[in-house]
C-alpha cells in the first residue's frame, strides 16, 4: 500500500511540471535551493513494514528486520519495495544456530520476536528466560534456604538437588532433602529391639538416648551401651587368702565399692565416672604386692593374676580414650576400647617394653550379644616371674630320653584381657610375642616353651606352642586367654656318664691320698707347726665332704637324711674353703712379716670350724626348706639359698688370689737372692713346684667353675671335676711326696719295717732329744723359706 502511495505522489508531480528536477533522485533542495539527501525514512511512515527498521543512506535507504525476525529470503536486511515482510524467527527450531539452547534441563518457548528456556526442578537461568538452564545450588541460596538442612545436618549440593547428610542420631526419615531432625531411638523398636536390655529403660535426649538400668547393672558410664549385670562378687575377699598379701585386700575393697556404685542407679549417672583415675589408683596400690618378696606362693599368684583382670574388664569400659599406656615400676599395661553401635573390626597391635600382641576385634568381642564396646589389654609384669619360678608339675611330657629338664622362666609374665567371655577356646588364635630375659644362643641342652597359668596355679602347655624363637624373642600361639611366659627347658649336658664316671675315680683316689695326708700331719713330728695344722685340718675337711659327697649326693630318700647330707656337705665344703683361708692368711704372715708368722691353734680351730658353723645355722633358720632338692642332696637354686656358699667362697677366692700373687712375688725376689752356685734351671724348677703347690691348696682352680654357666663348656667341665676330684692326691703329691723331709720320714718308717722288732725299739727308744730338736730347728727353718 506504501509503494503504491510514492507512485501517486510521484505522477501528480510530473503532471505539476515538476517531473523534471534540478537534484538527483533521493535528493532535494533546501531552503537555499542546494540539493541535500532526503530522509525517505522520516518523510513516509512504515516504509520498510512492521517488525522492520528503516535505514537511511545518502540518496536512499534500506530496510532492516528487528532481532526475532527475518526477511523471506532469510536475512535480516532487504531492499524495499521488494513487497515482502520481516518474519517472526523460530529459535527454537533452529537446531543448526541454537543446539542446546536452553541447555540439558531447560524446554525452549518461542514467542514473536524470540524465545524463552522453561528450566526443569532444580535448575534456573538467573531470571534470563533466554539462558540455557544451569543448576541451582541450594547450599549457597542462604537467603531463601537458610537451615535448609537444620542445625545437625550439613548441606550437600548436587546436580539438579541437594542433599542434607545428618550427624549421629539425627536423621532426615529417607527424604535426604529434608532437614535433620532428632532420631527416638526409644521408639524405633523394629531396629533397637531391647535397646537397653532387659534390665534396662531407654530414655531419649537430642541426638541420642541413655539406659536407665536397674540396680546390679551398668551401662559402665556410656550413653549407648546395654545394662550390663555386674559381679561385684567376684572381688570379694570371702575364700581368699588375701590377708596374706600386702595390699591386695585394699585392691579388693577399692574395685568392690567401685563396682557396687556403678551398680547402683542413683550414683551411675552418665559422664560421672572417670576410669583413667580409677586405673592408675589401681596400678599405684599393686606396687606393694609386686614388690620382692610378698609373693611366695601359687596360691597369691593366681589370686593376683584373677583380680588383675577382673579390674582391667571393670575399668577398661569406663576410659574415655581409645587406647590408654601406664607404666609402673612393676607394671606395664595398654588397652585398646572401641565403641559404639556397630561391632568394631579389624587387627589389634598392642605393645609393652617386653611383648606384643596381634589380635582382632573380632575375637576381642566374641560373636555373642554385641553390649556397645570392645575391649583389648596387655599387661605386662616386670618382676612377677622371680615368684611363679615354680610349679612345673604338667610339663612331664617335656622329657627326653626319659630324663626330666629343669625350667625356669625365661621371659616377663603377661597377662591378656579381651572383653569377650569366652576365652577358653577361640575362633581364632592369638599371636603373642615375647622377650627373653637373657639373650641366649640356641642349642640341643635347651628348648623354649610357651606356658599358660592355669587356674590350679601351675605352669601349662595345653593350646600353646611357639610358632618362632630366636636369640631374643619367642613368638607363642594360643588359642585361649589367661597369663603367658616362656619357659626354657634345660637338659642335663652330654657326657654325664664320663663325667660321674671321672667324679667316682677321682674321689676315692683323694679319700685314699687325704688319708695318708693326714696319717702324715699328724705323725710326721719334723713338719709340725702353724701351716701342718691347717694343712691337717684342711684335709680333714675335705676327706669328709668328699666321703660324704660320694656316699649320700644321691641318695635323696628319705627326705630327712638328705637334709641332713646337704648340710653335712655346705659345712664341710665351708671348713675345706676356710682352711683354705687361714693357709693364706699365714702364707701373707711368713712371706710379708718373716718373724712371728706363728697363729694360735685356738684361733685357727675358731676360725677354720666356728665360720662354717655360723653360716650354716644361719642359712638353716633363714631357709630350713633350702636343704634337698629332688635330685640331689644339696643347696635349692630356687630360693638363692645356693648364694650362702657361693658368697663366702667367692670372698675366699678373691682374698687367695691376692694371697698368691703377693706370695709368688716374694718367693720371685727370693730365688734371685740364693747361692749363685744353684743353676737357673734348679730356681725355675723349685719356683714352678711352689706355685703349683700354691694354687692346689689354695683352691684356685674352683675359678673354673665360675663358666660352668655357660653354654659349650664341656672342656672347662672335665677340667673343673678332675681338678677338684683329684685335689687330695695333689696335696699328698705337692706336700709329702716332694717334701724332702717327708720323704726321709717314710723312709725312715719303711727301714723300721724292714728291720728286726728289736733294733725297731731300739731306734725309737734311744732317739737322742737333742739332735731331734736340732733337726726339727733346721726343718721348721727350711720348711719356713724354701718349701713353702
Amino acid at each position: 500500500m506504501g509503494f503504491e502511495k510514492d507512485l501517486l505522489l510521484l505522477g501528480l508531480v510530473c503532471l505539476l511540471g515538476k517531473c523534471v528536477s534540478d537534484c538527483k533522485f533521493g535528493y532535494s533542495k533546501n531552503e537555499k535551493e542546494e540539493c541535500v539527501d532526503t530522509d525517505e525514512c522520516k518523510e513516509n511512515l512504515y516504509p520498510c513494514g512492521n517488525n522492520s527498521n528503516c535505514l537511511n543512506t545518502a540518496g536512499s535507504y534500506f530496510c532492516q528486520c528487528l532481532s526475532g525476525f527475518e526477511h523471506g529470503g532469510g536475512s535480516q536486511d532487504f531492499e524495499p519495495f521488494s513487497g515482502l515482510q520481516c518474519q517472526d524467527r523460530n529459535e527454537c527450531t533452529d537446531t543448526k544456530n541454537n543446539k542446546d539452547i536452553c541447555g540439558k534441563k531447560g524446554t525452549c518457548q518461542n514467542v514473536d520476536g524470540s524465545y524463552w528456556c522453561k528450566c526443569e526442578e532444580g535448575y534456573t537461568n538467573s531470571g534470563k528466560n533466554s539462558t540455557p538452564c544451569s543448576d541451582i545450588n541450594e547450599c549457597k541460596d542462604a537467603e531463601n534456604n537458610k537451615d535448609i538442612c537444620g542445625k545437625k545436618g550439613t548441606c550437600q549440593n548436587v546436580d539438579g538437588s541437594y542433599w542434607c547428610k545428618c550427624e549421629e542420631g539425627y536423621t532426615n526419615s529417607g527424604n535426604k532433602s529434608t532437614p535433620c531432625s532428632d532420631i527416638n531411638e526409644c521408639r524405633d523398636a523394629e531396629n533397637n529391639k531391647d535397646i537397653c536390655g532387659k534390665k534396662g529403660t531407654c530414655q531419649n535426649v537430642d541426638g541420642s538416648y541413655w539406659c536407665k538400668c536397674e540396680e546390679g547393672y551398668t551401662t559402665y558410664g556410656n550413653e549407648r551401651t546395654l545394662c550390663l549385670e555386674l559381679d561385684c562378687d567376684s572381688f570379694s575377699e570371702d575364700g581368699r587368702p588375701s590377708q596374706s598379701l600386702g595390699g591386695l585386700a585394699d585392691i579388693l575393697s577399692m574395685m568392690r565399692n567401685s563396682c557396687l556404685s556403678l551398680s547402683n542407679p542413683s550414683t551411675a549417672a552418665v559422664g560421672k565416672v572417670d576410669g583413667e583415675a580409677l586405673l592408675e589408683k589401681l596400678f599405684t596400690a599393686t606396687e606393694e604386692i609386686l614388690s620382692p618378696g610378698q609373693l611366695d606362693s601359687s596360691d597369691g599368684v593366681t589370686e593376683l593374676l584373677d583380680t588383675m583382670e577382673h579390674s582391667i574388664l571393670l575399668i577398661g569400659p569406663q576410659l574415655k580414650a581409645n587406647r590408654t599406656k601406664i607404666e609402673t615400676t612393676e607394671t606395664d599395661v595398654e588397652i585398646a576400647v572401641q565403641k559404639g553401635n556397630i561391632r568394631p573390626t579389624g587387627p589389634i597391635h598392642l605393645m609393652t617394653e617386653n611383648a606384643s600382641l596381634d589380635t582382632d576385634w573380632t575375637t576381642a568381642a566374641g560373636m555373642g550379644t554385641y553390649p556397645g564396646f570392645a575391649l583389648a589389654a596387655l599387661l605386662t609384669y616386670k618382676n612377677l616371674e622371680i615368684s611363679m619360678n615354680e610349679s612345673f608339675e604338667d610339663l612331664k611330657e617335656y622329657k627326653k630320653d626319659g630324663v626330666e629338664p629343669s625350667f625356669h622362666v625365661s621371659s616377663r609374665v603377661v597377662s591378656v584381657v579381651v572383653s569377650n567371655p569366652s576365652t577358653q577356646k577361640l575362633n581364632r588364635a592369638v599371636n603373642i610375642t615375647l622377650r627373653h630375659l637373657q639373650d641366649k644362643v640356641e642349642s640341643s641342652e635347651m628348648r623354649y616353651i610357651c606356658a599358660y597359668w592355669n587356674e590350679t596355679g601351675v605352669w601349662s602347655t595345653d593350646g600353646c606352642s611357639p610358632q618362632h624363637s630366636n636369640a631374643t624373642h619367642t613368638l607363642c600361639t594360643c588359642e585361649h586367654l589367661s597369663s603367658f611366659a616362656v619357659l626354657m627347658a634345660l637338659y642335663p649336658m652330654e657326657h654325664t656318664f664320663g663325667l660321674l664316671l671321672v667324679t667316682k675315680i677321682g674321689l676315692t683316689i683323694s679319700l685314699l691320698c687325704l688319708m695318708l695326708c693326714i696319717l702324715t700331719f699328724l705323725f710326721c713330728r719334723s713338719i709340725q707347726g702353724t701351716r701342718t695344722t691347717i694343712h691337717l685340718h684342711l684335709c680333714i675337711c675335705l676327706f669328709l665332704a668328699d666321703l660324704i659327697f660320694l656316699a649320700g649326693i644321691s641318695r635323696t630318700k628319705p627326705e630327712g637324711a638328705c637334709r641332713f647330707v646337704a648340710v653335712m656337705l655346705h659345712f664341710f665344703f665351708m671348713g675345706v674353703f676356710t682352711w683354705m683361708l687361714l693357709e693364706g692368711v699365714q702364707l701373707y704372715r711368713m712371706v710379708v712379716l718373716v718373724f712371728n708368722a706363728t697363729i694360735r691353734p685356738l684361733y685357727l680351730y675358731v676360725t677354720g670350724y666356728g665360720a662354717p658353723l655360723a653360716i650354716v645355722i644361719i642359712s638353716g633358720i633363714i631357709r630350713p626348706t633350702g636343704y634337698g632338692t629332688e635330685k640331689y642332696c644339696w643347696l635349692s637354686l630356687k630360693d638363692g639359698l645356693i648364694w650362702s656358699f657361693y658368697g663366702p667362697i667367692c670372698l675366699i677366692i678373691i682374698l687367695n688370689v691376692f694371697f698368691f700373687i703377693v706370695t709368688v712375688w716374694k718367693l720371685a725376689q727370693k730365688f734371685t737372692s740364693l747361692n749363685p752356685d744353684l743353676s737357673k734351671l734348679r730356681k725355675i724348677k723349685a719356683f714352678t713346684v711352689t706355685a703349683i703347690a700354691q694354687m692346689c691348696i689354695l683352691g684356685l682352680m674352683w675359678v673354673f667353675g665360675a663358666f660352668l654357666f655357660q653354654e659349650g663348656t664341656t672342656i672347662v667341665a672335665y677340667v673343673f671335676t678332675i681338678l677338684n676330684s683329684l685335689q687330695g692326691a695333689l696335696i699328698f703329691i705337692m706336700h709329702c711326696l716332694l717334701s724332702k723331709q717327708v720323704r726321709d720320714e717314710y723312709a725312715h718308717f719303711l727301714s723300721c719295717i724292714c728291720t728286726p722288732q728289736k733294733k725297731r725299739y731300739s731306734d725309737f727308744s734311744t732317739t737322742n732329744p737333742s739332735s731331734s730338736q736340732s733337726q726339727g730347728s733346721r726343718s721348721g727353718q727350711h720348711t719356713g723359706e724354701s718349701q713353702i
